[in-house]
């Protein structure tokens, strides 16, 4: 059985001098405007009021007029932060003067280190090896520097509008373009952390930060790679459980990670699935650009989740009520009917010309009375028939309509914004005129607004799939057992079946002699399968239905005159008249550990590609929703008159192999496909297990 555990602290590192600093030091400072020890030194000094800050240069007394010092042992008062701004071959020197200086925590800006070669790395490594047994933490190297605005550090080169957002960015372009996304949102920052080399602290690291940071209510990572992507996963599902969602956006998702794969598993576990996998067991958002991040976030931060899929639409115009419908649908959304009495209670609040069936149409309700918003709403927020309002069209556009209307328009925004928060209900806002001054009464007041309905809804929609997780266990790795050291068809097989996966009895025979001693233990009709080609049914190396001796001497021959296989395995024919074929597997993905697929299988498993991922080991619980939400999960239920057939032994299937898999970190890819399954059971018909080239 697969042992889950709690989300548990990870061991978390002191970060308080590297976000809460009580001085700083500038060691690189600089009079040169082009340098980034100038940009820093500026800010520094620009906050001394508040922080001590200290410039440290090794000829010059004297920076931006003021005094500075050689190094930071010089200094006669101790200082908790260090940023290091100075060329890469006076970095270890700067190093050890911090070592020495026994700062806290530190910076490092310089670049020309990990990320230029082999020795540089090597230099890098070694550096982190002495700061880590001094017990100082460092971010970076060759990063953009660190911000937190709930403390009033600024030890960075740009400016992030405070908010309740923290970005941790390996790229601090992309954390740039980021924080300009947060802007148009009305969104703002309460830490910036620029990863870079991530030499010593990690992603994984400065997200434990951020969930112990009062100031912090989501994570904003972007991210070009996992040093241990089951730290990542801690981490992760530790910020969801304490309600700071994890947005990421990562790169390297595509196809190419997966060339070279050797089984269908391999090549349908991509690194997009790999990424889809682990955030759904921690909780985490997946998006693909720092717009839709940024628009995730805006509703995460500002929009309770729905506890259903039933979405009131209300709009002033029937366009927009109907643009709204559909994309609420497409994103599987439900705008149902309301009942007669909701009807008739709406109705009594509008002109007798608007719509209030779902989607709502006000008529013109808005110019006539612009309080109808509020009154509408909160008639829909109060029904049971409702899980969430999205409201969407013209409102914004009333005062410039009539100006006379302006001041109403802004106090309606105000108004539903209170509501709202409130009644703790899940509201979310389209308007043409999102930069008006209603639209911002709203955001003010705690809404999410947005200017495209499509972007509305799809943010509702993730939110809602959200709402129906609300704790995130993480496998445990087994401790590793006896490693295998070579493979093939039947030591997969023996080593699975040791492990308590079924298959149909049978035997490997390298001759006619094999084949006349093992025959007389098996019952026809049988199957004879040519060894050493994991597609040996393409190239005729199975031969199914063999009903007789004289058939199989026949078949025996074609093979070995066609083929020529070292081996061939003789196995008795499962009855496949009421089976469902699957496809079972698990890659070792090098930075995440075991991913376990479930598909429709068969020859089949490469043109449907019907498969679905999760972080393994899994329990025969997780595999059984895996295998219920197959796109052709209704042939496993019952279809078109077939028996349902036994699901719950499918998923005790998938759960042994995954078990056995994540026991085994020699493996690189183990399938079984296919996999019989039957109204009574289930059985494997195929196995493979790749070991990766240097441990085969």
């Amino acid at each position: 059985m697969t042992a889950f555990a709690p989300v548990q602290p990870a061991t978390r590192r002191d970060l308080t001098a590297l976000f809460a600093p009580s001085s700083i030091a500038i060691v690189g400072a600089s009079n040169d405007p082009g340098k980034y020890g100038n940009w820093l030194a500026v800010r520094a000094l620009r906050d001394q009021d508040t922080r001590p800050a200290y410039l440290i240069n090794k000829t010059r007394s004297t920076v931006l007029d003021r005094p500075a010092s050689p190094s930071l042992t010089a200094l006669d008062r101790p200082v908790d932060l260090a940023v290091i701004a100075v060329p890469a071959a006076g970095f270890d020197e700067a190093i050890d003067d911090a070592i020495a200086a026994r700062v806290k925590a530190i910076v490092a800006i310089t670049a020309g280190l990990g990320e230029s070669g082999q020795d540089a790395l090597a230099r890098q490594n070694a550096i982190v090896a002495r700061l880590r047994e001094a017990g100082i933490p460092m971010l970076g190297p060759n990063c953009l520097g660190v911000l937190d605005n709930t403390t009033g550090l600024d030890a960075t080169v740009n400016e992030f509008r405070p908010g309740s957002v923290s970005i941790i960015s390996q790229s601090g372009n992309v954390a740039i373009d980021l924080a300009e996304h947060f802007t148009d949102q009305g969104l703002g920052v309460a830490r910036f952390a620029s990863l870079g080399n991530a030499a010593d602290l990690d992603v994984a690291d400065l997200v434990d930060s951020c969930v112990d940071h009062d100031g912090t209510e989501a994570i904003a990572v972007y991210c070009e790679g996992f040093q241990d992507g089951r730290k990542f996963a801690r981490a992760a599902a530790r910020a969801a459980d304490a309600g700071k969602p994890v947005v990421l956006l990562s790169v390297g998702r595509g196809a190419a990670s997966t060339r070279g794969a050797a089984s269908h598993t391999g090549s349908l576990v991509t690194s997009t699935v790999v990424l889809e996998a682990v955030c759904e067991a921690t909780g985490t958002e997946l998006v693909s650009s720092p717009f839709e991040m940024a628009n995730l976030l805006q509703g995460l931060v500002r929009t309770r989740p729905p506890a259903g899929r039933r979405v009131a639409v209300l709009a002033d115009g029937g366009g927009h009520a109907s643009l709204a419908s559909d994309s609420l649908e497409d994103v599987n959304l439900a705008v149902e009917e309301f009942s007669g009495d909701l009807a008739t209670t709406l109705a009594a609040e509008l002109p007798e010309t608007a719509s209030v069936s779902n989607p709502i149409d006000l008529a013109g309700g808005g110019e006539q009375d612009i309080t109808s918003f509020v009154r509408v709403a909160e008639h829909l927020i109060d029904s049971p028939e409702t899980d969430a309002v999205l409201m969407t069209g013209y409102f914004g556009g009333y005062g410039d309509y009539d100006p006379a209307m302006a001041v109403g328009e802004v106090q309606a925004g105000r108004d539903l914004g209170a509501l709202v928060a409130q009644s703790g209900a899940s509201f979310i806002a389209q308007t043409m005129f999102p930069d008006s001054a209603p639209a911002q009464a709203l955001r003010d007041s705690g809404v999410a607004v947005y200017r495209n309905v499509e972007h509305a809804s799809w943010v509702l929609s993730r939110l809602t799939q959200r709402a129906q997780v609300t704790s995130h266990p993480l496998p445990e790795l087994p401790e590793p057992a006896q490693p295998l050291t070579e493979t093939g068809y039947w030591i997969a097989r023996r080593a699975l079946a040791a492990a308590g996966v079924p298959f149909v009895p049978a035997a490997e025979v390298a001759t006619a002699e094999d084949l006349d001693r093992e025959v007389a233990q098996l019952r026809y009709p049988l199957v004879l399968k040519a060894l050493g080609d994991e597609h040996k049914s393409d190239k005729g190396g199975v031969i199914l239905n063999i009903a007789d001796r004289a058939a199989l001497d026949a078949a025996w021959h074609d093979l070995q005159a066609r083929l020529a296989p070292p081996t061939c395995s003789i196995e008795e024919m499962a009855d496949l008249s009421a089976a469902v074929e699957l496809i079972i597997g698990v890659r070792r993905d090098p930075t995440f550990g075991p991913i376990v697929l479930v598909g429709i299988g068969g020859v089949y498993t490469e043109l449907l590609k019907d498969t679905r991922c999760a972080l393994g080991p899994v329990t025969a619980a997780q595999a059984r929703t895996l295998l219920l939400s197959l796109r052709g999960s209704a042939l496993l239920t019952g279809f078109r008159g077939k028996a349902p057939v036994d699901i719950d032994a499918a998923a005790e299937l998938v759960a042994t192999v995954s078990a056995y898999a994540a026991a085994h970190p020699e493996i690189g890819e183990i399938e079984c496909n296919p996999i019989a399954v039957t109204p009574t059971g289930a059985i494997a018909l195929d196995a493979r297990i790749i070991l990766p080239p240097s441990t085969s």
